[in-house]
């Protein structure tokens, strides 16, 4: 995991000693001394231990950008978990946001929705569950973040408190709207509580008064149907909030207040760094790891069973769904949707070599799609921009494709233009069901050699300069519902 060490501002002080527990006797001064010219000459000398820093509201805003958990980073471990939590934290963010909902014997417990059938696969509304009833479901977010990945529990609010309050800033939500007076009270039983929990809530709810009269600060995140009434609500909290699907527009339309602003969900590098350049100053990120750290990975993590920090459906809006499905077992990711599908490798970019070669196989399991429809490979993008397939996409770069007929084509694909200029076509064998099919791209500065090496070696050559990006995207570029294959994805 690649850490976010520049976050908030450590409080390491030691307090006051009384001067005659600092003073040393002279004997004490001479023994002391003795001993560590001994203990020199022995022992290399060790540094002094750093204690870990303390976050609290006030140095999280000194930053110009600071980060903080969505979910404890839900893109990369089970969300809402104390395992997503201490990741997060290990990660190196100051700040966590936690969902509350209270089970029916009023147990407040850290989980987002209302139900629990989305993260557990039980159809139970929590106030319908004893905490005992709750406590034995297990949040499963294989769908999402990989066959591999381990069931966690549900932690109780106080444990993650006990664990984070007085280390971190926590953003906390009640997410019933019925809590907030028991919820209130469970803050203020911790020491300093005003300096390490913010009041979260949609902008339009109707908390917010009692947590400021409890000295809190509060945050209110704006959706899109509560934008028309940002005049009249924005005043009323410290802190606004603006989704990160809002258009350039609303976005400098909420900065404009003044107010220090948070986007949610951040997912990618790109939209971390255009909200920013908006003058949005926190970033409440779903996937700490990979946008905090700049490294690519050289190859694919298929053949572990958990998706890489990175590797994202072109939509997160669809909710877990929308993630093809990762077969460990053949190292092999399977893009199985119904539509027009693109898969970014976010983990394995950028490439930052001028001359570079991208290797991968491909392959229909199960049939063929129409002679007309095709699948492969898009690289060169410039960022990490979702990969648009078809449809006016706002990143540009190459698109390798493959028919069942056998025709290889090479197509530049510049923003805007879901139809690409074609580059170059050359005839290839027919595909067949379940054949696997290896390609080779080789780029420099001045040229593109694309190949298809599982027959006779066929190639082509472009010298076409536009993009020379570091993103890579898997694609399917069809809407029936035809399953294609991915495996053995490297950079070189």
């Amino acid at each position: 995991m690649h850490a976010n060490r520049s976050a908030g501002k450590s409080g390491t002080g030691t307090g006051n000693i009384p001067d005659d527990r600092r003073a040393l006797s002279r004997r004490q001064a001479i023994f002391l001394g003795a001993s560590g010219l001994f203990l020199a000459g022995c022992t290399p000398a060790r540094p002094p231990v750093q204690a870990p820093p303390i976050h609290t509201v006030a140095t999280l805003f000194e930053n110009d950008r600071f980060i903080v958990a969505h979910r404890g980073s839900g893109d990369n471990w089970p969300e809402h978990t104390m395992h997503a939590y201490e990741q997060s934290v290990n990660s190196g963010v100051p700040a966590l946001e936690v969902s509350v909902n209270a089970t029916k014997d009023g147990v407040l417990v850290c989980h987002h929705d209302q139900s629990a059938l989305r993260v557990t696969g039980q159809d139970r509304k929590v106030a319908e569950l004893t905490y005992a009833e709750l406590s034995g479901l297990r949040v499963d977010a294989r769908a999402w973040l990989g066959p591999s990945t381990a069931l966690e529990p549900i932690p109780k609010l106080r444990d993650v408190l006990d664990r984070f309050a007085a280390s971190h800033v926590i953003f906390i939500e009640d997410k019933q709207g019925t809590n907030t007076r028991t919820l209130l009270d469970l803050m203020d039983s911790y020491p300093n509580s005003t300096g390490h929990f913010i009041w979260k809530q949609p902008a339009p709810a109707l908390q917010v008064a009692a947590a400021a009269k409890r000295g809190y600060k509060t945050w209110g995140y704006f959706m899109p149907d509560a934008i028309p009434r940002l005049d009249e609500l924005a005043a009323g909290f410290d802190y606004l909030g603006v989704y990160h699907t809002a258009d350039d527009a609303t976005v400098r339309k909420v900065v404009a207040y003044g107010k220090p602003v948070i986007c949610w969900e951040v997912h990618t590098r790109s939209a971390a760094n255009r909200v920013t350049s908006l003058g949005v100053q926190g970033l409440m990120c779903s996937n700490i790891p990979y946008v905090t750290s700049a490294t690519a990975e050289p190859q694919d993590t298929f053949s572990t069973g958990s998706r890489a920090a990175g590797d994202l459906p072109w939509t997160v809006d669809q909710g877990w769904g929308a993630q093809p499905v990762i077969d460990a077992a053949s190292a092999s990711v399977v893009l199985d949707k119904s539509e027009n599908f693109s898969y970014r490798l976010g983990s394995m970019g950028p490439v930052t070599k001028e001359i570079h070669s991208i290797t991968f196989e491909m392959c229909w399991p199960q049939e063929l799609p129409s002679n007309l429809q095709h699948a492969g490979i898009a690289f060169g993008q410039q960022d990490d921009t979702p990969y648009r397939v078809l449809v006016p996409s706002s990143v540009g770069g190459y698109h390798l494709i493959i028919r069942p007929a056998g025709e290889l084509v090479l197509y530049r694909r510049d923003p805007g233009n879901p139809a690409g200029t074609r580059l170059q076509t050359i005839a290839t064998s027919p595909v067949k069901p379940g054949e696997w099919m290896h390609f080779k791209i080789d780029v420099t500065p001045s040229s593109i050699r694309f190949s298809r090496v599982d027959g006779a070696g066929w190639s082509g050559e472009t010298m076409d300069r536009q993009y020379r990006g570091g993103y890579i995207s898997l694609c399917k570029d069809y809407p029936a519902p035809v399953p294609v294959q991915f495996r053995g994805v490297t950079v070189t």
